[in-house]
């Protein structure tokens, strides 16, 4: 799915899923949704094959992995660099990709900035621009 159907909406909410195990504090987030004004989910994740995901899709809910864990699913506050940008329009969707291995890269551009989502090794990474 193309991701430039946030162009022009509002950012609302942002929910995000972690894997909390024993007293391990999280490193960052598994899935990303964002909710928009048009209360339309983009959620955002790396694959299996460590490519980025972006597709519509409401969140999850939380589930536990027994002795492995389980995956908290939440409203995000301040954990995210998303959260400087709640309820501001979506100017711009840029992504970066490569033939072989897919979308690596997706930046969501705001007045205030842009937040850059990657995939790394498997894990989704998020930083402010």
């Amino acid at each position: 799915m193309r991701p430039d159907h946030l162009v022009g909406r509002r950012v609302e909410r942002v929910v995000g899923s972690w894997h909390l195990y024993g007293s391990d504090v999280p490193s960052g987030p598994l899935d990303v949704w964002l909710i928009d004004s048009e209360a339309v989910a983009t959620h955002i994740t790396t694959g299996s094959d460590w490519c980025l995901i972006v597709e519509t899709s409401d969140p999850i809910e939380g589930y536990d992995m027994a002795e492995s864990g389980r995956v908290v699913v939440a409203p995000i506050g301040g954990e995210t660099p998303f959260a400087g940008h709640l309820g501001e329009t979506v100017l711009a969707v840029g992504e970066e990709s490569d033939p072989d291995s897919g979308r690596l890269a997706l930046e969501i551009t705001f007045d205030s900035g842009s937040v850059r989502c990657e995939t790394w090794s498997g894990d989704l990474p998020l930083s402010s621009k």
